[in-house]
């Protein structure tokens, strides 16, 4: 979560082991055929789901001078945290380039980051886009979810969605897109799954489990009110539509 005006306190996380159990496939015929050949370390996505549309940092100014290191590729996403920027609800949507190269700026200038922190970040209008460097269809460990970066997606809604606010359906539709495509094959996502925090800086001791679900809320896992009551209130609609796709794309 960003603000001009609050600290968030999240620390970009070691890359460390992560254990989970594998989720039951979905209820649609498993998928044949070889994947795309990748490299060890730089796993291309196994899509179940077609890629969504996505706006690319060169297309909304990312800042690449400010990149501070190389990047850090990790295991494929065994989860996804949702998360909200706490921007004004009533921003214009052609305001949002404009809104990530100054958060992209905070998040490196200020908070000492060697980018923008999530991996995707969406928009009320539905749009999608790049977050941080180093490849939309590779596995790239952001710093979006203290203890848990590995082996997941962070995907930021701009807004802050206070209770009783009505989430624009484009934006929840938008994050179940990204989910139903970079989720590890075979995984549904209204499944748990089992992590083990890399930090304490989570809810969960340092090298300790903790039961979560596949597409979980900032707040699960961290002290703090990210995503917002009214987006938390979403994640089963989120969920579900994911898994949709999911089945879809397996036709």
């Amino acid at each position: 979560m960003w603000s001009r005006r609050t600290a968030v306190w999240v620390t970009l996380a070691p890359l460390a082991a992560v254990l989970t159990w594998s989720a039951p496939p979905l209820s649609a015929p498993p998928v044949t055929g070889t994947p795309p050949a990748a490299g060890p370390r730089h796993p291309a996505v196994e899509r179940t789901a077609p890629a969504p549309r996505i706006i690319s940092r060169e297309v909304w100014g990312a800042d690449e001078s400010l990149r501070r290191e190389a990047v850090t590729y990790t295991g494929a996403a065994r989860a996804v945290f949702v998360h909200h920027t706490n921007h004004p609800d009533d921003y214009d949507c052609a305001d949002v380039p404009e809104m990530l190269r100054a958060m992209q700026a905070d998040h490196v200038l200020g908070k000492g980051w060697d980018d923008l922190g999530y991996n995707f970040v969406v928009d009320k209008c539905g749009r999608i886009y790049e977050g941080r460097a180093g490849g939309m269809d590779r596995f790239v460990m952001g710093a979006h979810t203290s203890g848990f970066n590995a082996d997941s997606v962070g995907v930021a809604a701009l807004g802050d969605f206070p209770a009783g606010t009505e989430v624009p359906s484009p934006l929840v539709s938008a994050i179940a897109e990204i989910a139903a495509w970079k989720l590890r094959t075979g995984t549904d996502p209204r499944d748990q799954v089992r992590m083990v925090s890399t930090n304490d800086a989570a809810r969960v001791p340092e090298g300790e489990p903790a039961e979560l679900e596949v597409i979980s809320g900032h707040r699960d896992i961290v002290h703090t009110h990210c995503p917002g009551d009214a987006l938390h209130d979403e994640l089963p609609t989120i969920r579900a539509e994911a898994a949709r796709l999911r089945i879809a794309g397996r036709h």
